[in-house]
This record gives C-alpha cells, structure tokens and sequence, in this order.
C-alpha cells in the first residue's frame, strides 16, 4: 500500500499553491500564469483559481477519509502509528467518526461541504460578474463559517482521544483557507477590484496608443478663388490662344 504521508503531502501541495494564488504572493505568479492563459493576469481569475484549488483538494480529502473509515469497518490497518499522529485511531472510533444527531460519517458530510462550495467557486469563477456572483460568495463565507464549528467539535474529539487524523486536520484547513477566500472576495467586491481593471486599462493604452501612431492628416486645401469678377476681358493680362 502507498505510504499514507505521501498522499497527504500530494494533497498539500496544490492547497498551498492555491493560497498563494489567493494572496498577495500571488502576484509575483502572474506573469508565468498570464503565458498560459491570458485571462490569469487578473487578479480575481487568480483569486478564483486558487478557491477552486483548495475547494477542489477538500473534496477529495473528504473522500479519502471516508475510504479510510470504510476500510477500518472491514478490519483493515490504514495509517495506524503508535505516536499522536493516527487517523485509524480517529476515524475507527465509532464514538466519534460519525456526527451526533443523525449518524452519517464525518467523510461524507465533508464531501457534500465541499462539493456545494465547489459549486459556488466554479459558477463565480465562470460567470463572475452574474448578478448572483456576490450573493452566493457570501453564501460560501457563511457555509464555511458554519463549519468552523464542526472543526472545533472534532478537535476537541481529538484532544479527547489524545490522537490526530493527519487527513481530517487536512479537510479542516482547507475550510479555513476557502473562508478566507470568501472573505477576501468580499472586501475585493468593496474595494472595487473584483473588475478586470487590468485588461480596461490596456485596451485603453493600446488604443491612445494606436491614435498616438497614427499619421496626422494633411489639411484639405481649398480651392484658390479668382479675384476676378467675371465676364470677358476685365483684365489685361488675360490672353486668348
């Protein structure tokens, strides 16, 4: 079997890099990423990315863990340690891995979390300037906000049981960093950099500059009028051939 910790730093990976896509970090990456995809030399595209990430990482953690508790039913040793650090010894108590008013394991509530906040970051990444884009951003900060209270529950199960699921710690992070993903959109629709500014900006330069480049048009020139007021012969110099 595939050493557990390797997984778990494959999971890591992208996490971090799609907090770094979300902060200010995130800018030093936006040259690399605009060769790639114009469209990443945004901000809020790279904003939205990073969301995606992490969203997308918690939903498969989730997974994960709910494969761990389904192979611990059938008697199977995951990523069981004698040190602190022992999700069989978490998700196998059967105490614990499931929530206290209607049984379902912690695994599958996770993945139905973090499928409806990927729902939300997908469809804002897609349509982010829908009338319903801010509205469900927000919807996404109270669901992860609510779920603040989940983690506090299960780590004070851990604290309980003296143990630490390193996979549950994982799904718990990656909630906390979409909360400041949802936040940080938030104070972007306040501060008025949710727009592509960028590329207004540079169309707007290319444009000036094109106008700036252009050739001025020589003045019309108009016609030279006689001094003459008509008719036959009233000026001497004229010559008849």
């Amino acid at each position: 079997m595939v050493d557990q910790n390797l997984i778990l730093v494959g999971y890591a990976v992208p996490m971090v890099f799609g907090l770094v896509l979300m902060t200010k970090a995130g800018d030093g990456l936006a040259d690399t990423l605009a060769q790639q995809n114009p469209r990443y030399a945004h901000a809020r595209r790279r904003h939205m990315l990073g969301m995606n990430l992490v969203a997308f990482m918690g939903f498969v953690v989730s997974v994960h863990t709910l494969w761990i508790s389904n192979k611990i039913s059938e008697g199977a040793n995951v990523c069981s340690t004698a040190t602190v650090f022992s999700c069989d010894d978490v998700l196998g108590n059967s105490q614990y891995n499931v929530d206290p008013f209607f049984g379902i394991s912690w695994g599958l509530i996770g993945m139905f979390a973090f499928g409806a906040i990927l729902f939300i970051t997908n469809s804002v990444g897609k349509e982010p300037d829908a009338l319903w884009a801010e509205s469900y951003m927000k919807y996404g900060m109270y669901m992860t906000g609510a779920g603040m209270l989940v983690i506090a529950l299960l780590v004070s199960y851990e604290v309980r049981m003296e143990k630490i699921c390193q996979f549950c710690t994982m799904a718990h992070i990656a909630n906390v960093v979409c909360l400041f993903g949802f936040w940080k959109a938030g104070k972007m629709h306040e501060e008025g950099n949710w727009d592509d500014k960028e590329q207004t900006t540079a169309s707007n330069q290319d444009s000036e500059k094109s106008s700036n480049d252009a050739p001025e048009k020589a003045p019309k020139r108009q016609p030279k009028q006689s001094n003459r007021k008509g008719g036959k012969g009233n000026d001497k110099n004229d010559k008849f051939w």
